[in-house]
């Protein structure tokens, strides 16, 4: 398993659909992203999954996004696929990723975007 690349995935935002306002690291109000799931049984064939968040930087963060992908799960990955949820890392550090997946980040393609650009950004789910 080790021999995987590291897909490292945002919480809020990617996984953790992140429309309330935040509380605190262990308040996760708001439903899973759509697709998620069968989004993280996918990848995880091919990748090492790691979720994390400002919220890992504490050991009850840590928890409680783990609990919330866990309770959030569909009941039929209940089963004999329960599997990929258990393979899921929620590591208290950045991951050394090969990629990411992040809804508050641009890719830098070596050219500096304009400052306009980052001023006036908004993520997926507080644009219009």
């Amino acid at each position: 398993m080790r021999g995987k690349p590291i897909l490292s995935l945002d919480f809020d935002g990617v996984c953790h659909s992140y429309t309330s306002p935040w509380v605190n690291s262990t308040t996760i109000p708001d439903p899973p992203v759509p697709g998620l799931y069968e989004f993280l049984k996918a990848a995880s064939e091919h990748f090492i999954v790691q979720i994390y968040s400002t919220r890992s930087e504490t050991r009850d963060g840590r928890i409680a996004m783990k609990e919330w992908v866990f309770n959030n799960a569909p009941r039929e990955d209940w089963g004999e696929e329960w599997n990929y949820l258990d393979r899921l890392e929620f590591p208290s550090t950045k991951p050394k990723a090969f990629v990411g997946l992040d809804d508050r980040v641009l890719t830098f393609e070596g050219k500096w975007p304009e400052l306009a650009t980052l001023i006036n950004w908004k993520p997926w789910n507080k644009r219009g």
